[in-house]
């Protein structure tokens, strides 16, 4: 497969909590403690293994890795740092640059501190301070070792998991706490933005984004389809075009696992309808991926863009080598119709804990044991030929 460009970015992505485990001070790990979620443990292993897992991932030809800064680890108490969380992702951050990777840093991922959570996360009168004092001692603190950054993974799935599902905490299942989440997150990806592009790295978003279509040809089903796509797509989108915030983000990342259809009721079911269904509930389907470039260049047009996670989480690697193969041609024809695509990031390097699977269900390239899969010697010969 050749059609990359030589200066193509090939990357890995990970968070804090999945690769190091639950922080004691994380609202994460009360909710494992509350038996709300599968035992973390070390994650794995990362944080003892991290000079290990840089050289692996640069041996095998990747370029860049992002991960995640947990900020309970580094704030668990409010308003005082622990000094040896600092000096940990210090090392951390040095070993990766010297291994040769370019290191993007998130400085959110699904987890808060549990004194921030408890006074009500992105909803607390004082959110927004708290969330910029927070940025500035990120990008004071560590920008000297970082590439890039990635405020906030996933903002609309954030919010999402925390307010209509009842899987994360607080475990609230509220279209009002939600809306109020969504709008209130997004806003402090955009501030994150806007603050960390003074230290001059280039700065990316990461936008969980699929595919929507009506699950039936109903106007209910219609209906609901409109009003998704407008959660995943027009709540970002719209700030994306204002003039305040236009230029926030030099790339547009995100995500992309699978689409989804919708019925009138709001019930999402796997699409396209008629392929296997993978143990977290949806099908491989690499033309969605093909999909949301197409309409990302529609959307946004003269913007640079990112596949800042793309991976299939299962025990099949025949099937996931299959998948990323198609995933990449995918990508590749996004690139011959000129969209400005500079790279992908590969969800996961390693495998990892999933947040409602535990150690179950497997995203890496290589295993728990740093062993390299079929998929991990497929990525490898793509790259050698770019």
């Amino acid at each position: 497969m050749s059609g990359f460009p030589g200066s193509f970015w090939w990357g890995t992505a990970a968070s804090a909590t999945q690769t190091e485990g639950a922080a004691p001070a994380s609202d994460w790990r009360a909710w494992e403690l509350a038996g709300r979620a599968p035992e973390s443990g070390d994650g794995n292993g990362f944080a003892t293994r991290y000079r290990e897992d840089f050289a692996l991932l640069a041996g095998w030809g990747l370029t860049h890795h992002r991960l995640s800064l947990d900020w309970a680890r580094l704030e668990p108490v409010r308003g005082q740092y622990d000094r040896a969380a600092v000096e940990y992702y210090r090392e951390v951050l040095a070993a990766g640059r010297s291994a040769g990777l370019r290191i993007w840093v998130c400085l959110l991922h699904s987890v808060l501190p549990r004194w921030f959570a408890e006074a009500g996360g992105f909803l607390a009168p004082d959110a927004s301070q708290v969330w910029a004092r927070h940025v500035d001692f990120v990008a004071d603190t560590f920008g000297d070792l970082v590439f890039g950054w990635k405020p906030v993974n996933a903002p609309a799935s954030f919010a999402a998991r925390r307010y209509l599902t009842d899987q994360f905490p607080p475990g609230h299942v509220s279209r009002q706490e939600f809306a109020a989440a969504l709008r209130a997150v997004h806003l402090a990806t955009v501030h994150a933005a806007l603050r960390l592009r003074g230290g001059g790295q280039p700065v990316a978003s990461v936008h969980a984004l699929a595919p929507i279509s009506p699950a039936d040809p109903s106007p209910g089903a219609a209906d609901a389809a409109r009003a998704l796509d407008g959660v995943v797509w027009g709540s970002w989108l719209a700030l994306a075009r204002s003039d305040a915030f236009a230029e926030a983000f030099d790339h547009y990342g995100f995500s992309y696992y699978y689409a989804m259809a919708v019925d009138a009721a709001g019930g999402l079911h796997p699409h396209p309808s008629g392929l296997p269904v993978g143990p977290q509930g949806y099908v491989r389907w690499a033309e969605g991926l093909g999909l949301v470039l197409r309409r990302l260049g529609e959307e946004l047009p003269g913007r640079s863009f990112l596949v800042s996670e793309l991976g299939w989480g299962g025990t099949d690697d025949l099937a996931r080598t299959k998948y990323l193969r198609a995933a990449l041609a995918e990508v590749r024809g996004a690139l011959g119709r000129g969209l400005d695509l500079r790279g992908v990031f590969f969800w996961t390097g390693i495998d990892n804990y999933e947040w409602l699977h535990g150690h179950r269900v497997q995203y890496g390239l290589f295993d728990l044991g740093r062993q390299p899969r079929g998929s991990a010697h497929a990525i490898r010969e793509i790259i050698t030929r770019t």
